[in-house]
């Protein structure tokens, strides 16, 4: 591996100071970050390292997604008209219609979106709520992130009620249906850890992601006080098993929560799915309570935008709080610097506040506020020594990135991931002069547009592929939508 040297750029380290280095420049020895500084400072101490001259650009940290989910980039805009039952389109389409080949092509063409937008840690659920019965299609999913080159938070674990639950596989050509038990789906998790746990020289790492923290209630609302009340003997073992099998394999845990489901599982604080090694996405709707047993236990919270999550009780609480994508169906990006603004806005609309997180919070919350999430704060998130060497570099020299002052709001305001014009990950150049060098991206993305499309025909999708509603207010249907249903077996 050839040690780098990055020269006269703006570096922006998100370190414990927090500087901003105009002239600056990283030194890289490895995997590591070994000096920040001025470049006055380090190119006499560092000759012989390979140069990569950074005059009008800005050196960042490499950009940290917490919460995403695979099979998403190949199922773009699908359902998107039809939002109040995108959930009923999209997961019986994952559990009964998708192929070993398909969960390949979506880690090829995710890691590829993400990489040119400068994520080099993104966290990928296997499918819309987890599934794990088969542990190829996340052995697949994580090939594709190693051989793109950045890392990979791979989610597995048990899916919501019911246990059994049916799934469709298709390894031999024609469908074959299953019923898959709750301990099935661990072991299938299990094996998935085993295999791409700590792979790919450590870019790899696998968490153990249940469906959500309380299986018995509205996995993908908010739930009343009236109707939250008690923990079922489900709730108790899935908890119970989630958090044995974490111990086992030495792995976090993350899942979905809403409100009512944290003071649910609080009920059984032994083996709550809460704590400091746990991250939750979504918490729409939580009570102060839930709140206040938030900031308590140490979890911690990562937000979508979209979302009426209380983020701003959480952070002045003391919750660390992270920005994420949630995946890129049905009709958004991976670009962190789009959801950090929509993330903004949604707040500073929300509560009537224009002053509401400032850029700098902004940053800190797709960096290393992401980082500290997913319990890697002393790996990534930041540009310091002895941390690993995960290096975003954008062109500043553009009409709307012009002129080049106020780095941080620059950045924030009006960049995009298309800006991004180099990343290293591991002290490895992925992609230099927006050309990725991993991967051969044309093939990779017409093997991805054929693995879609096979996905659809497999499905039916095409029903859910509308017109853009040209001339319209507002979407209108002249019948029910047909949802996907499981494929007739033999």
């Amino acid at each position: 591996m050839t040690d780098l040297l990055l020269l006269h750029g703006t570096v922006i380290a998100v370190d414990r100071e927090r500087r901003i280095i105009e002239d600056g420049a990283v030194a890289i020895s490895g995997d590591r970050i070994v000096e920040v500084g001025t470049s006055a400072d380090l190119e006499p101490k560092h000759a012989g390292k390979k140069v990569i001259d950074c005059r009008g650009k800005l050196i960042i940290p490499g950009l940290v997604d917490a919460h995403g989910h695979a099979g998403h980039s190949l199922i773009k805009t699908i359902g998107a008209d039809s939002p109040s039952v995108w959930m009923r389109i999209v997961t019986p389409t994952y559990f009964h219609y998708t192929t070993r080949d398909f969960w390949y092509a979506d880690g090829l063409v995710s890691g590829l979106e993400r990489l040119r937008a400068g994520v080099t840690t993104g966290a990928s659920i296997i499918a819309s709520m987890p599934r794990s019965d088969d542990p190829v299609f996340g052995i697949n999913h994580a090939r594709a992130y190693a051989e793109v080159g950045i890392r990979e938070i791979l989610c597995v674990g048990p899916t919501g009620l019911p246990w059994p639950h049916p799934v469709t596989r298709w390894e031999s050509g024609r469908p074959e249906r299953r019923n898959i038990g709750f301990e099935e789906m661990i072991e299938g998790a299990e094996a998935v850890i085993e295999a791409c746990n700590g792979s790919a020289d450590g870019r790899i790492k696998v968490y153990l992601t249940p469906f959500t923290i309380v299986p018995s209630v509205d996995p993908s609302n908010p739930t009343t006080p009236d109707k939250a009340t008690r923990l079922t003997d489900d709730d108790r073992m899935q908890a119970r098993r989630v958090r044995e099998t974490a111990r086992k394999w030495g792995v976090r845990i993350h899942s979905d929560a809403f409100a009512g489901h944290v003071r649910m599982a609080f009920q059984d604080k032994e083996n709550a799915l809460l704590g400091p090694d746990v991250h939750l996405q979504h918490c729409i709707g939580l009570s102060h309570e839930e709140v206040d047993i938030l900031a308590e236990t140490g979890t911690h919270m990562t937000h979508s935008p979209g979302g009426r999550a209380p983020i701003l009780d959480m952070i002045s609480k003391g919750v660390n709080v992270a920005i994420t994508s949630d995946g890129t169906a049905p009709r958004r990006p991976f670009d962190m610097f789009q959801m950090a603004r929509m993330a903004q806005f949604g707040q500073q609309f929300l509560h009537a506040d224009q002053y509401l997180l400032p850029p700098g919070k902004l940053l800190e919350m797709i960096t290393v506020d992401a980082a500290r999430a997913l319990g890697l704060e002393h790996e990534i998130g930041s540009l310091e020594a002895g941390k690993k060497a995960d290096v975003t570099i954008l062109d500043m020299r553009q009409p709307h990135l012009t002129p080049n002052w106020m780095f941080v709001h620059r950045l924030m305001y009006q960049a995009v991931g298309s800006d991004v014009d180099t990343v290293i990950v591991d002290g490895k150049i992925l992609m230099q002069d927006r050309k990725v060098l991993t991967t051969d991206v044309r093939d990779a993305l017409d093997f991805g547009e054929r693995e879609a499309r096979a996905l659809v025909e497999r499905a039916g999708l095409q029903a859910h592929m509308r017109d853009p509603g040209w001339g319209k207010l507002s979407r209108s249907f002249d019948e029910p939508i047909d949802l996907p249903l499981p494929p007739a077996v033999d």
